[in-house]
């Protein structure tokens, strides 16, 4: 269920960086296209958006914290998805992530989209990434949302 009712935004003139891991690559890539989509819908041009593709969930820290320190982007969203496997190794990486993208949008002001779907199984991810769900769109949503809040 889709509890997120975005209103009409208008996001022109903005400049958004989409970074996105290529682990679980058909999942990444489906909300990718789907934050892109998201951003058009707003008002955005193609030549505003910049993606960034990073090998894994992990990596998407160290690719924001450079793209917010450039001054050159009004948000930035992060997409990834980390399914659980026979270990903790998942829900490490899932806090580490959370929290390094949490420390860069406070110690930059930059809003940034915590677009990291975290599930138990693969079919879970697929009804997000791939479903009716659209988490890709509803990060790049946010991202929008919260720089127009701001600006405000």
């Amino acid at each position: 269920m889709n509890s997120n009712h975005f209103s009409s935004l208008d996001g022109s003139g903005l400049r958004i960086a989409i970074i996105a891991s290529r682990f679980n690559q058909e999942l990444c890539d489906a909300m990718l296209e789907d934050a892109e989509a998201a951003l058009k819908s707003t008002g955005l041009k193609e030549e505003d958006v910049a993606v960034v593709r990073v090998p894994g969930s992990f990596e998407l820290t160290v690719a924001a914290s450079r793209l917010a320190s450039t001054d050159d982007f009004d948000a930035i969203v992060c997409l990834g998805v980390l399914i659980k496997g026979e270990t903790r190794h998942d829900q490490y990486i899932a806090d580490a992530v959370a929290q390094g993208l949490t420390d860069i949008a406070i110690n930059t002001g930059i809003p940034v989209a915590f677009g990291v779907l975290t599930t138990e199984t693969k079919a879970q991810a697929e009804a997000r990434a791939i479903g009716s769900q659209k988490k890709g769109w509803e990060a790049a949503m946010s991202a929008v949302e919260t720089v127009l809040a701001l600006k405000a």
